[in-house]
């Protein structure tokens, strides 16, 4: 085990901070030197680099969503546990290993048979307990599902892998079969939420296309096939999904709705289920919201510098209405919190309204809606106004009878948040004008309109590479903003490359990750007045225009000159 020591001689550590990281290792962590290290605040690389020295092995720091599972089968769940080893890649012929304790017994020996066994060669890294932790949890993952598990796994009990949800705000298993027979199944439904919520997937579609059960994750927006289980599969794990998300079994011939929590790297993460009758039985869809990502600020939103001025000002606005737009899945909500996060929570009662609730945010009072009860945005929102709320937050203006209860908020003294479903900023006027709502009630009320799209980012800097911009594209830029006043156009001066994606063996694509590119516009007099004569969209944009408003492609343009984006994403929007 890793001693105390060789941090003190390295500096790292004093003598008087020794001993405590030496009891919260010894009360906390099992003797783990290295986790108590880390969580005192030291960083993983520091820590890793003075281990690196002491035994002259590299060290390497990762995420768990950079280790493509098709390694796994280099080293054994067993050997893993046993020697604290796991495989990190597979390159030309040689194995990266990752290790925590480079002087741990056997543990050379253990890598040297595995070299030899498998008559490849290797390579070894030091790695955090973290990395190893999350790589040791998606061992029996999704692409390791056969029929030897459903079929032949029968004796073995998997109670440590029971799905867990919530129930009175209790953590507590679901006893969800009668007998361990039926833990393969729960195996199964385990390891592919496992598997989707460590890849960071945003939902996860179970099917049954007639002659198996396709499983698919929904990652940076594209849907991957991750495995495909044998049809006798389909009924119970479709049963067993709705009996955790308390639906009912009986009910195949119209859709319904549910959830449940699990708890993932001892923190919960919420799975809202839909299902869908098809043709070879019932469709199951997993959204997973998982407050481990955690909130994003503005800054963390890539906003050009005009873009975050323009934000910024609109929320300095004691009321109003500012609007989020963009389709299902473009990221409105992301941007909505991270607008809350920017506003002062301690003074100001702050009120959201969501379906559901995807993030916890401290200093907010978050309620989510259940329609089926009758608890729709429409009668969440009076409620809200009981509450002598400052800011408000609505998830989204679906109906007229939101949208009149929003725009009278933000009339009466309230600033108010809300998304809308249009294609792009300037849609969102007649879009309220088509939902009933009067002109002269737009034009003093609505702060801001914003659209919103999401486009792919590059892995890391070692996934792109430089290429010069193509005539062809400077030619379409300048084209595109030939409406746009000079005066605006002068500060957007293209650089003379791009970047392409690079392809390797843990990224395929070269990308991982997604950002938004925005296009949005303020109201002002000149703006108000125009909304009063009940425009055609067309009138708003020319307007937008001509005060410097940019549209998402030409937003994705300059996050593509500015190295950020791929340039096949701008062709998307």
């Amino acid at each position: 085990m890793i001693d105390i020591s060789i941090f003190i001689r390295s500096g790292l550590v004093t003598l008087e901070s020794a001993k405590e990281i030496t009891i919260t290792a010894a009360n906390n962590f099992g003797g783990d030197i290295v986790s108590a290290l880390l969580a005192s605040g030291q960083t993983e690389e520091k820590v890793l680099a003075v281990l690196s020295t002491e035994y002259g092995v590299p060290y390497v720091i990762k995420e768990p969503n950079e280790i493509d599972s098709s390694v796994f089968p280099f080293i054994t769940e067993t050997s893993a546990r046993e020697y604290s080893i796991i495989p990190l890649s597979f390159n030309e012929g040689v194995l990266e290993i990752g290790v925590l304790d480079p002087n741990l017994e056997d543990l050379r020996d253990a890598v040297r048979f595995i070299g030899e066994n498998k008559n490849i060669a290797y390579k070894i890294f030091i790695i955090s307990p973290r990395l190893f932790k999350a790589i040791l949890a998606r061992y029996g993952g999704v692409d390791n599902i056969t029929d030897d598990v459903l079929e032949h796994d029968k004796k073995k009990n998997f109670e440590s892998e029971d799905i867990l949800t919530i129930s009175n705000n209790e953590i507590k298993p679901v006893d969800v079969t009668a007998t361990k027979e039926d833990a393969p199944m729960r195996r199964v439904l385990s390891t592919i939420i496992r598997d989707a919520i460590s890849m960071k997937s945003s939902d996860v579609h179970i099917e049954n296309t007639g002659e198996a059960v396709r499983v698919r994750y929904r990652i940076d927006g594209s849907l991957q096939t991750k495995t495909t289980l044998p049809i006798s599969a389909a009924t119970s794990l479709v049963a067993l999904v709705k009996l955790n998300a308390q639906l009912l079994l009986d009910e195949h011939r119209k859709p319904q709705d549910g959830g449940f929590s699990v708890v993932f790297e001892n923190r919960k993460v919420d799975l809202r289920i839909s299902t869908l009758p098809s043709y070879y039985g019932e469709k199951i869809v997993i959204r997973i919201l998982d407050t481990a990502s955690g909130i994003m600020n503005i800054e963390s939103l890539n906003l050009t510098k005009e873009h975050l001025e323009i934000m910024r000002g609109a929320l300095t606005k004691p009321y109003g209405l500012i609007l989020i737009t963009g389709p299902t899945g473009s990221g409105k909500s992301t941007t909505l919190y991270a607008m809350l996060s920017e506003l002062d929570r301690e003074t100001r009662n702050i009120v959201s309204l969501e379906d559901p609730v995807e993030y916890h945010i401290e200093g907010v009072t978050q309620s989510q809606v259940h329609a089926s009860i009758g608890y729709t945005f429409a009668s969440g929102l009076r409620s809200i106004l009981r509450q002598d709320p400052d800011i408000i937050m609505v998830g989204e203006i679906r109906d007229r009878e939101t949208a009149e209860l929003a725009i009278q908020a933000a009339l009466t003294g309230h600033l108010v948040l809300a998304t809308l479903h249009t294609n792009n900023a300037v849609g969102a006027i007649p879009r309220l004008i088509d939902m009933g709502i009067d002109s002269y009630l737009i034009a003093p009320t609505l702060i801001m309109s914003v659209a919103q799209r999401l486009a792919h980012t590059f892995a890391n800097e070692s996934t792109k590479k430089a290429v010069p911009i193509p005539e062809s594209v400077l030619e379409m830029y300048k084209k595109s903003t030939d409406d746009v006043p000079d005066i605006f156009k002068a500060k957007l001066i293209p650089a003379e490359n791009i970047y392409e994606p690079i392809i390797t063996p843990t990224y395929p694509t070269g990308l991982s990750g997604r950002m938004p590119v925005f296009e949005m516009f303020l109201i002002d007099k000149e703006m108000e007045h125009l909304i009063l004569s009940n425009p055609k969209e067309d009138e708003i944009y020319k307007l937008a225009r001509s005060k410097g408003m940019f549209t998402m492609k030409e937003d994705a343009f300059q996050k593509v000159f500015a190295g950020k984006i791929p340039l096949k994403d701008v062709y998307s929007l």
